[in-house]
């Protein structure tokens, strides 16, 4: 069946619960450099509590509003709506927030003057000055937000001799690099490929679907781990690597479809031990990188083989399913965290698509990220990673105009940048809640609060509270006894600090 990720966008909501049991991730899983957050002290009377806030009709955005203290409260009633918070109920050790350094984004960015690259760098990647990313992806050779289709080897060179990462030297490699050193190394950044070259497939095309060749499977494989030591060599380290971005859907732009049981076996049989016989068994592989409506059936019959699953670290997930018509599928995620505990979760890919330059102001597309991300974190991820950090006033380039939206544009006429609503909700998250970060219980006593907490490596809390109404709200923010009276004003974002 065919999808187009341009026809997603319906409006959903959903209630939010933090379950009974919470599995928690391995030892092993947490990042080895961060330390384990500790405990947060029972008694928080008197402590204060800094708001920030990012307001529809407002000039809110990601704004300091309030300095509030907690002080006694016992039991509420019914009457008075509270967000409770339990950091003695801890959940999944988080990896990071950020997004996709793709061609389209590098690309805009050179074409950018020097104060405005510095201005959109502190914006992204600058945990004081800006948001704070810390989580990448990059795509393996073309993808539709390139300029063009391109791979790393000559047609037809099935021994890879000519494997060469040259084109991506002139825009994306130093653009990764500029990021790199904007976040001061402290980075996480994985690969994802859209499609093997066009001479591996069976339709002989980069686009359009079609699958990969039996005959060609081991060169398929070696072609990640060339990629790996490419950037390497560059100094950008690749921390991982999906399999495959989006294996079931056929696209007009570079795609490539696995069932279930061929990405199974190309794990276990190829991508797996290669990556371990050229010394890359250190490095992550993301499983099904695709939306949330197949992946409890993808990831059970991937880990019901043992040998396939001793190479995965993790499920991979977007959240275009609604292109059905229908909502956001929260619930599958969960159950995947629930039956799959020791595999970690990770969002690799989200958009507000369907670019229209009228609509770059409009609030929903701040409000679809905060939906998601709350209800993602919540249901187990681990990190969260959206889709071009940068495009250009026409939502590209993209070489077969699928253009979208992202966070920042950039008009390349002008040189100056954009901010929609997306780069404020996203930083509500990637600029409060850092890596090993634990998160938290909470749970909001209203429907129209969406809430999520976390406790950072430092200690300080960090509770997320967003206003999907048109009403203004007054809530308790609540914890073992204490509370502290809050203002959420209608279709708002708040992160509470603590």
């Amino acid at each position: 069946m065919k999808i187009d990720r341009r026809s997603f966008l319906v409006a959903s909501s959903s209630a939010l619960v933090l379950g009974k049991s919470q599995p928690l991730l391995a030892a092993q899983e947490q990042p080895s450099e961060t330390p384990e957050p500790p405990d947060v002290g029972r008694r928080v009377a008197a402590r204060d509590i800094t708001v920030y806030t990012t307001a529809d009709k407002t000039a809110y955005r990601l704004s300091a509003t309030d300095k509030l203290t907690f002080k006694p409260m016992g039991q509420p009633l019914e009457t008075q709506i509270c967000v409770f918070v339990d950091p003695s109920k801890k959940a999944q050790t988080m990896l990071g927030i950020g997004g996709a350094l793709t061609d389209s984004s590098a690309e805009v960015y050179a074409k950018l003057p020097v104060a405005k690259q510095r201005e959109f760098m502190d914006a992204y990647f600058d945990s004081d000055k800006g948001i704070g990313y810390n989580l990448g992806r990059t795509n393996i050779h073309s993808c539709d937000f390139s300029s063009a289709s391109y791979t790393y080897v000559t047609e037809g060179d099935k021994e890879l001799k000519s494997f060469s990462v040259d084109h991506d030297k002139q825009f994306r490699i130093p653009f990764i690099k500029r990021a790199l050193a904007t976040a001061k190394g402290k980075f996480t950044l994985f690969g994802s490929p859209w499609s093997p070259p066009a001479f591996m497939k069976t339709n002989n095309d980069m686009l359009h679907g079609g699958k990969l060749r039996p005959e060609f499977a081991q060169s398929w494989a070696n072609y990640y781990t060339k990629f790996i030591k490419a950037y390497e060599r560059e100094g950008i380290p690749i921390w991982g690597i999906s399999v495959q971005n989006e294996p079931m859907a056929t696209q007009r732009w570079e795609s490539c479809i696995f069932s279930a049981e061929d990405e199974r076996d190309f794990l276990k049989n190829y991508l797996g031990p290669t990556m371990k016989r050229e010394g890359l068994g250190n490095k992550k592989i993301i499983a099904w990188d695709h939306n949330r409506d197949l992946i409890y059936q993808r990831v059970s019959t991937i880990l019901a083989d043992p040998k396939a699953a001793q190479y995965v670290w993790g499920i991979g997930f977007h959240w275009y399913e609604p292109w059905s018509g229908g909502e956001m599928m929260f619930d599958n995620v969960r159950l995947v965290r629930e039956t799959f505990p020791s595999k970690p979760l990770i969002f690799t890919e989200g958009t507000v698509d369907s670019f229209k330059a009228e609509d770059i102001r409009a609030w929903r597309l701040g409000e679809y990220y905060g939906r998601s991300m709350i209800n993602d974190f919540n249901d187990g991820a681990v990190g969260w990673t959206d889709w071009n950090v940068l495009l250009d006033e026409q939502g590209g380039p993209n070489h077969v105009g699928n253009f979208c939206f992202a966070p920042i544009h950039a008009d390349t006429k002008t040189g100056e940048l954009i901010y929609t609503n997306s780069y404020y909700y996203i930083g509500h998250f990637s600029k409060f809640v850092r890596p090993g970060a634990r998160r938290i219980a909470a749970s909001p006593s209203r429907s129209a609060l969406l809430s999520t907490a976390f406790v950072n490596p430092d200690g300080k809390v960090s509770v997320v509270v967003m206003n999907k109404s048109d009403q203004k709200i007054s809530y308790f923010l609540w914890m073992d006894g204490n509370a502290a009276e809050v203002t959420s004003l209608p279709h708002s974002i708040q992160t509470l600090v603590f």
